[in-house]
């Protein structure tokens, strides 16, 4: 700030005033952890962690104040432009500033991803921000200085613009979070992995999870297990593996156990044959918890079919294709079916 005032560059005072913004982007910060590290209590019983979010996405909302105020200051510097001074300790403090921001970037970042903490990812988004901003100031003070081109005011709006993209994408990133965002791929993969790994386990459906902040993770999901199985020992199998999850994912886990026939040709066969038919109707559709049970005139296919959130067809659409289908290609055969969201 020093530094800017005796320059006159208006790009170095931005500059300074968005560093003097990660002071108190940090307190918020550290104020989120300390919140959001809250035993759960009876109003809050799956505890305090979105208090993090909520500091992530303070900082943001600092960072965005901070860029239109800088922009504001800078578009006025094009119409009333300062001469810029060019001095050897200006420079030093810029050219050492960068690396730190960089060093600081790649801190915050590894940390952020170490312990899944969004604020932190948001505060590493706000310094490579910041390294890029100082670069741009260097080059602006230099010109200005020596050729005496009037860019010091344009090279402020660029600072501004960076600072407000930054904004922008780290109140994306803690917002998401915050209205319940779905899992990643790769933590879906490794559940039902580890579910998939016993081997009285025959498919996995249904799977829930919940975020309530780091390390807070609740997750749910159907288990489908041999019909003719002893339920002691499936229901023993079925304890282990919700201890094995909660003990890897450091979450509550539940399981519903789905029982299915596996021995069953004619079961397993058209089971097959129903799933061969709904794929026909859209790629995206899956197929559980299939039952048959016939009586006298017809025989009722049981089943749930799950599709995204985003599917083009409406529940009633959707059952009403697939039960014409099935007739079509069953004629003694009646669809009851079921229609779930897939929540991953």
């Amino acid at each position: 700030m020093i530094a800017g005032i005796f320059s006159g560059s208006v790009a170095v005072i931005a500059d300074a005033v968005n560093n003097l913004s990660d002071a108190a982007s940090s307190l918020i910060t550290l104020l989120g952890f300390w919140l959001g590290g809250k035993a759960p209590d009876p109003e809050h019983p799956f505890g305090h962690g979105r208090m993090e979010y909520l500091a992530g996405l303070a900082v943001s909302v600092l960072i965005l104040y901070m860029g239109v105020e800088l922009l504001t200051s800078s578009v006025k510097s094009l119409f009333a432009p300062v001469a810029v001074v060019l001095s050897v300790p200006t420079m030093i403090l810029l050219c050492i500033s960068v690396p730190i921001k960089l060093y600081m970037f790649f801190y915050h970042r590894s940390i952020g991803k170490k312990i899944d903490s969004a604020a932190m990812q948001a505060t590493a988004m706000d310094s490579i921000s910041d390294a890029i901003s100082t670069s741009v100031v260097i080059v602006s003070t230099v010109l200005s200085a020596t050729l005496g081109w009037n860019i010091d005011g344009i090279c402020g709006i660029l600072v501004s613009l960076l600072i407000l993209r930054a904004g922008f994408t780290s109140a994306k990133d803690t917002i998401s979070p915050l209205l319940g965002q779905p899992p990643s791929k790769e933590l879906v993969e490794e559940i039902h992995r580890m579910v998939l790994s016993n081997e009285m386990i025959v498919g996995v459906h249904d799977l829930v999870i919940h975020n309530y902040g780091p390390g807070r993770m609740m997750i749910s999901l159907h288990a489908e297990v041999p019909a003719n199985g002893d339920i002691f020992l499936l229901h023993d199998m079925i304890d282990n593996v919700e201890r094995a999850l909660s003990a890897h994912f450091a979450c509550e886990a539940v399981i519903h156990m789905d029982p299915i026939a596996v021995d069953d040709k004619a079961i397993a066969s058209m089971r097959i044959a129903v799933a061969k038919v709904i794929k026909t109707l859209h790629s995206d559709i899956t197929m559980h918890d299939f039952r048959m049970v016939e009586g006298p005139t017809h025989t009722n296919l049981i089943f749930d079919v799950c599709v995204p959130f985003a599917f083009p067809m409406k529940d009633a659409q959707l059952k009403s294709a697939i039960e014409q289908a099935i007739v079509e290609q069953f004629p003694h055969c009646r669809a009851v079916i079921k229609v779930d969201k897939a929540y991953v």
